[in-house]
């Protein structure tokens, strides 16, 4: 390494005629910069220079050696470009990965801002498992929830409640719930295996839910799909149906009562340096999910560490 320092300062003195020059734009004293060119030339075994009082001259082997040096040099500055272009410039390819549920809303909320950038790719990678950001080479991953991996980097983008829900079709057989506890002995939708609920009303005590759905599914979207078909009651995202409440295919039950829901976030595999594609395309997401219907604005600290 101080090799390639001693060559960069070499560099510096025979584009500015001098060694004081060199040492102006270095930030180093005269001296400092005719000791490292004493060491350069003693490593490599030969004159460099022709040193006067006035002047300075390069020998044969040093005029070719600057040729190189000056090169070296040139691809030194061409790589801070290229760093400076990442950092300020989306370009290159964006890897984002999502669960399969929330694909959707890639296409709206990036498209226009993916439209404006010519000199960046996107691959996106769907899968509800999730994916080592760092041997999946994984720029920004969605995920929901609470984080249980801390190494990454993480921005909340906002947070999505669940809502109980119906297809009118059943409401007309089982009629309007009042209570959560009219609900207990319903035919339930719901993820694989058993599970729990709490609900909670700002006027009555809490009420809790223990029920084995009687259909099951791996996916939401399939489960949405059943309980518009009147199959029954499920607890649903709300940034899911909130299309399907407001054009009368399903209906919300129990609005006053809050049955919790997830965060949303934006996962990076670094903290800080951020290149310019990610930024933007965090910032794109968290302007579209603001928007957003059934979504609720990001509470708690913004990022976790």
């Amino acid at each position: 390494m101080d090799d390639f320092k001693r060559m960069a300062i070499f560099a510096q003195v025979v584009e500015h005629g001098s060694m004081s020059g060199a040492a102006r734009a270095l930030g180093m004293s005269p001296s400092a910069v005719s000791q490292q060119l004493r060491q350069l030339e003693r490593a490599g075994g030969v004159t460099l220079l022709h040193r006067t009082t006035r002047q300075l001259t390069l020998t044969d082997a040093g005029s070719r050696f600057h040729a190189q040096c000056a090169a070296m040099c040139a691809a030194a500055a061409q790589a801070r470009a290229e760093l400076a272009a990442e950092r300020d410039v989306p370009s290159g390819e964006l890897r984002i990965a999502a669960p399969v549920g929330f694909a959707r809303h890639i296409a709206p909320a990036l498209g226009g801002w993916l439209a404006s950038q010519p000199a960046l790719r996107l691959l996106l990678l769907v899968d509800d498992a999730p994916i080592d950001l760092v041997q999946g080479r994984v720029d920004l991953a969605i995920r929901f929830g609470d984080l249980r991996d801390s190494s990454w980097a993480a921005r909340r983008l906002g947070h999505m409640p669940w809502w109980l829900c119906a297809a009118p079709q059943w409401l007309a057989q089982q009629g309007l719930p009042e209570h959560p506890a009219q609900l207990a002995g319903a035919r339930w939708l719901g993820m694989n295996g058993r599970f729990a609920w709490e609900c909670r009303h700002p006027h009555e005590a809490p009420y809790h839910w223990r029920l084995q759905p009687m259909i099951a599914s791996n996916n939401h979207w399939s489960l949405q799909q059943m309980c518009e078909a009147g199959l029954g009651p499920a607890l649903l995202a709300a940034m899911d149906v909130s299309e399907a409440v407001q054009q009368g295919r399903l209906q919300r039950l129990l609005p006053q009562w809050t049955l919790g829901g997830l965060d949303i976030w934006a996962m990076t595999p670094q903290r800080d340096a951020q290149p310019a594609k990610v930024r933007q395309a965090i910032a794109a997401l968290q302007a579209y999910l603001a928007q957003l219907p059934g979504v609720q604005a990001p509470s708690g600290p913004a990022s976790q560490p």
